[in-house]
């Protein structure tokens, strides 16, 4: 990178313009969303069910079905992250739980890696939505899940990559 200038410093990301030299050695410049990273979780409870959000999303002008997800705060592991994320969004408390994988959902002008974890043993807690979540939480049977996802009902591409991680998962 040759010069990187702030366009803009919002609440979750920073837009900058990069002055780079590309690996064909072409000089060009590049606005790239600087995102902190993310965590979310794919959780099953006893009955085999899939905790989905129904989350309301400005920006993409309506309803998404999502796993539980959230943005690291300075210092926070990813695991760190998931928990309190499906805690404060689906008020219920994970026991046990795998890293599925990370993935980067817009590489083409963003940096954000999301880290994927699966949870189970579900307890009861209490939920805290954020002032900008507006979200109801469903109990969904893993089969319904997935039909959801081969239909186009799930295009979130975090909730897709997590379900197609954990089908692998669950199939050993």
């Amino acid at each position: 990178m040759k010069d990187s200038k702030t366009i803009h410093q919002g609440r979750v990301f920073t837009l900058k313009h990069d002055q780079v030299t590309l690996p064909n050695g072409k000089e060009t410049g590049l606005d790239v969303i600087r995102h902190p990273g993310a965590a979310a979780m794919i959780c099953l409870n006893d009955k085999q069910e899939v905790l989905l959000l129904r989350q309301f999303r400005y920006a993409a002008g309506g309803y998404l079905y999502e796993i539980p997800a959230g943005t690291l705060e300075p210092g926070e592991s990813p695991l760190d992250c998931a928990a309190r994320e499906i805690e404060e969004e689906t008020g219920f408390c994970v026991s046990t739980w795998k890293k599925l994988g990370k993935m980067i959902p817009v590489p083409g002008y963003s940096d954000e890696v999301i880290h994927i974890f699966y949870g189970t043993g579900l307890t009861p807690s209490t939920q805290n939505l954020d002032q900008d979540e507006v979200l109801e939480v469903e109990a969904v049977p893993w089969e319904k899940v997935m039909t959801m996802a081969g239909d186009g009902t799930i295009w979130d591409a975090k909730t897709l990559c997590a379900l197609f991680w954990l089908d692998r998962e669950l199939s050993r």
